[in-house]
């Protein structure tokens, strides 16, 4: 059930240092301009960073475009999330597959972000963790404009 007056978005890729955290953090700063109340969160599908700060590449490409990951802290997807956000929002397939795994039949149902916030191109976020700072770069883009999608949707949803 989507909560009207203050809706809850957990963005969801796989060691949550990278693309989610970024989301989140253009998510955050451009809804507060926007005048919404959206309570924003990001986690990964795996373990492995937990606990970690964002990748330092993403870090600086984040940076350069004016938005802070510097606090960010890696963790991973809880079963209670899908009970306590009212969208949970996967970055590509692999991580969509694995919240739908993990949810059984509780709660939200999780769906890839860039579809559900109305970009038609590229269906998935692109993981830009084994390639060069060019890929960090285009990730802060295509956050952008998937965050332009979400907060027409939530507007929409008003």
């Amino acid at each position: 059930m989507i909560k009207k007056d203050n809706p809850s978005v957990l963005f969801v890729c796989l060691g949550n240092i990278c693309r989610s955290p970024l989301v989140e953090a253009v998510a955050r700063r451009r809804c507060a301009e926007a005048g919404l109340q959206v309570t924003l969160a990001s986690c990964g599908t795996g373990n492995w960073h937990v606990g970690k700060g964002a990748d330092p590449r993403m870090l600086r490409a984040a940076a350069a475009a004016g938005y802070d990951l510097a606090s960010h802290r890696a963790r991973q997807v809880r079963p209670d999330d899908f009970s306590s956000h009212d969208w949970l929002l996967a970055m590509d397939s692999d991580n969509l597959d694995a919240l739908l795994s993990l949810r059984g039949h509780r709660g939200s149902e999780p769906e890839l972000f860039l579809p559900w916030a109305g970009v038609a191109s590229p269906l998935e976020f692109p993981d830009p963790y084994f390639g060069d700072d060019d890929g960090f770069r285009q990730s802060v883009e295509l956050a952008e404009r998937g965050v332009d999608g979400l907060i027409a949707r939530l507007r929409a949803k008003g």
